[in-house]
């Protein structure tokens, strides 16, 4: 279940352009909607992350390959490959 809900959420990523939109999953149904949630953006070291939005709540063991870590803050979720942020999703509505 979590695979496929971390491959929904990386999916959406062709979603996002350059305006502030989130990808949110109802009823197993992919939507992207409008986000003013101060997230990392694409690229963002794992120390520039922690620096700007400080300790997240909750670090996800690393999983695969390539591996994936996942951090979790009040608000949004961020994906890294490495030590480099792919995705950051918003988790509340």
């Amino acid at each position: 279940m979590q695979t496929r809900i971390l491959a929904v959420l990386l999916c959406g990523c062709a979603f996002a352009g350059a305006a502030l939109a989130e990808t949110i999953v109802v009823n197993d149904q992919v939507q992207v909607r409008e986000s003013q949630v101060d997230r990392p953006k694409r690229g963002s070291t794992m120390e520039q992350v922690e620096k700007h939005f400080g300790a997240p709540v909750n670090r996800h063991p690393t999983v695969g390959q390539p591996p994936i870590t996942r951090w979790d803050y009040n608000g949004f979720s961020v994906f890294f490959e490495h030590e480099r942020v792919i995705h950051a999703v918003t988790t509340s509505g």
